[in-house]
């Protein structure tokens, strides 16, 4: 099964660019668990230039009442500031089914790499350890096409997030083939050493099926930007039910093949 876990943060930054509590991110939560997500993702950042920490105790007493994934992603090396407890206290707030660790600088516009395992490897594994106490699948953002790969499982984590962001670039330009070999491929050094695989980062509904086709095992994808995008010329229903839609003929397809 390929879940999709549907991210928030978008709406988050459309309410906060005005001020008050418009659009509302917790209903937009439940229209998109109503329309069939298989959970919900927050990236909150110690600026709070989205998602805030109010909304992160919303959504996951939102989750637990409906028994569905919450996955929180953050830097896990981010310090707490004002407005922003630090994602482990965070976690340890709302106990999250998942977190994902991100190594994203304050400066970074968005994620757009993932972790270092030869300068980050043994802090990450004591990071990983703190949040495995808390009773968290751990997942940790990777780079398509690291050989080092693997060695999220010696840090302890149960997952990886393959960074998705340069495969979209090259569907986009029409030449995703080396691409999809290469996570292809990382998914399966994942896999062999015990890890799970999720990914994310610009994935559409344009490119969405092509990569579940040519990437093993996917057990999940977090999409945020293209499908709030999406949702504004077709409906936050209906675009949740078009990707619904993808995962499960991928799914279909694999047990089918």
């Amino acid at each position: 099964m390929t879940a999709l876990s549907v991210n928030l943060n978008k709406i988050a930054v459309l309410r906060n660019s005005r001020g008050g509590a418009e659009p509302d991110v917790l209903r937009a939560g439940i229209a998109c668990l109503d329309a069939g997500a298989h959970g919900l993702t927050v990236h909150p950042r110690p600026d709070a230039r989205h998602i805030r920490e109010d909304d992160v105790h919303a959504l996951a007493g939102l989750c637990r009442s409906r028994g569905v994934e919450f996955n929180v992603e953050g830097n896990p090396f981010a310090p707490p500031r004002p407005g922003y407890p630090g994602l482990l206290a965070l976690c340890d707030a709302v106990r999250p089914a998942q977190v994902t660790l991100v190594p994203d600088g304050d400066g970074q516009l968005t994620s757009d790499h993932g972790f270092d395992f030869t300068s980050d490897g043994d802090a990450l594994r004591q990071l990983v350890a703190a949040y495995k106490t808390l009773g968290c699948r751990v997942s940790v953002f990777v780079d398509v096409g690291d050989p080092l790969v693997a060695r999220a499982a010696s840090a302890g984590a149960d997952r990886v997030e393959l960074y998705t962001g340069p495969f979209a670039e090259a569907f986009a330009r029409g030449d995703a083939d080396a691409a999809l070999r290469m996570a292809a491929d990382t998914a399966r050094l994942a896999q062999a050493a015990g890890l799970g695989v999720n990914a994310g980062h610009d994935l559409s509904q344009a490119n969405l099926a092509e990569f579940l086709a040519r990437v093993p095992g996917v057990q999940e994808v977090s999409i945020g930007h293209a499908l709030i995008s999406e949702a504004l010329y077709a409906g936050l229903d209906a675009t949740v039910r078009a990707y619904r839609h993808i995962v499960d003929a991928a799914v279909a397809g694999r047990v089918n093949a």
